[in-house]
């Protein structure tokens, strides 16, 4: 039997008599919190005795309330290509486009993997929306206090950035967000030194002031600092690798590092050594990074305070193929599924690759018998190695 239809030419008519409650939405969210940012609250530390007001004097921050509970956004089965959707709930994002004089078209054969050539370099590339290469600044050289004026997001890389406004000479630029950062705040670099301002509010002399209160007022969440004024135990994300460098290391999202110590006071509580040891040590920070290495950094190399912003990104669901080629990414042949000409393991009958050993498309072992790590010049600012294999094999080789 035949379902009755609907009249679609009088519809119109229908939409303004249904109840408000029966209209469907496609987009549902489970155990959200809707409730607005915290209000920035001002706690007055140092009364200062001039006349004008040091910007110091006065710590700006917001409120301790506990984060929300994990959600992804979800939607209604219209179509098949969004039952199985899951987003990020990212709300604060700007929906506009980005700031132009900052970003430059993405154009070239690069887009589908190809060298200068031609010849195909990186496989599974290719396609994709277009886009614009946002200009990031992962030096923060410029001092001074700059106002966040909103978060965006950011087609070419998984954490969010922000858009900085200097209220000085108006200078905008784009940085990697921080977890938490909202349109407002007011963030600040002191990779060229501590201003005048702030040595005032702490006495003038910093052989004798604490290095309490010097991160009290330096280690906020989205500042940059040279890793020798962060405190010990402190998650920080872009980190650098050189001194008056970019930052290289934490930059996806929902990553960070933590800053363990100098590598001297380490070295005295193993060891004593001597004193042209110490010395070349201390121009050295320990810091364990998100994979578990430790490794030796110099002192003066910058880093972020926080954590790299869109952390639960990793848990996202495209949902369909087409939104993975919507992102630039081709499909994925097995090398069974091909032609004896195309890959080693294709070919024959059935879905066996004969008896060879598991290799890649270039002929490589893919399981075991081709070491790829360095026994000699190895990294010598690695203090200790990343665990791998979950520490099966050493585990094994202990019981035997």
């Amino acid at each position: 039997m035949l379902q009755p239809r609907i009249c679609l030419r009088h519809a119109h008519h229908l939409r303004h008599a249904l109840p408000p409650t029966s209209l469907r939405t496609y987009a549902t969210v489970e155990a959200v919190d809707h409730t607005p940012p915290p209000p920035l609250t001002a706690t007055l530390i140092n009364a200062p005795n001039s006349t004008e007001a040091n910007p110091y004097d006065i710590t700006v921050r917001p409120e301790d309330t506990p984060e929300p509970p994990f959600a992804l956004r979800t939607y209604k089965p219209r179509t098949p290509g969004v039952r199985h959707l899951r987003r990020p709930i990212n709300d604060h994002l700007w929906p506009g486009r980005p700031f132009l004089p900052l970003t430059f078209p993405r154009k070239g054969q690069h887009i589908g993997g190809r060298n200068n050539s031609g010849q195909v370099r990186v496989r599974h590339r290719g396609g994709g929306a277009k886009r614009r290469i946002r200009m990031v600044d992962f030096h923060r050289l410029e001092p001074g206090k700059h106002t966040v004026e909103r978060i965006e997001y950011d087609p070419g890389r998984s954490a969010h950035i922000a858009l900085l406004t200097n209220p000085v000479n108006g200078a905008k630029s784009y940085v990697i967000a921080a977890q938490g950062m909202r349109a407002g705040e007011q963030i600040e670099s002191f990779r060229a030194g501590l201003p005048e301002k702030l040595v005032e509010s702490l006495g003038g002399d910093l052989g004798t002031a604490d290095a309490g209160m010097i991160a009290a007022k330096t280690a906020w969440r989205g500042n940059c600092l040279p890793l020798h004024m962060i405190p010990t135990g402190t998650l920080v994300f872009n980190v650098g690798l050189k001194k008056g460098g970019k930052a290289q290391l934490c930059r996806s999202a929902g990553t960070f590092a933590m800053v363990i110590g100098s590598a001297s006071e380490r070295l005295k509580k193993v060891k004593e050594g001597s004193e042209a040891e110490d010395a070349r040590d201390d121009l050295y920070v320990e810091v364990r990074l998100k994979s578990g290495e430790v490794r030796r950094i110099h002192r003066d190399a910058c880093a972020t305070i926080g954590t790299a912003s869109n952390s639960n990104y990793n848990r996202r669901q495209l949902g369909k193929a087409g939104r993975s080629r919507h992102l630039g990414i081709r499909p994925t042949v097995r090398g069974v599924a091909m032609n004896a000409s195309d890959h080693p393991h294709g070919g024959g009958r059935g879905k066996s690759k004969g008896n060879v050993q598991p290799v890649s498309i270039w002929g490589v072992l893919a399981k075991g018998g081709f070491k790829t790590r360095k026994k000699r010049n190895v990294n010598r600012f690695v203090v200790t190695q990343r665990p791998r294999n979950q520490g099966k094999r050493s585990k094994s080789k202990k019981k035997d």
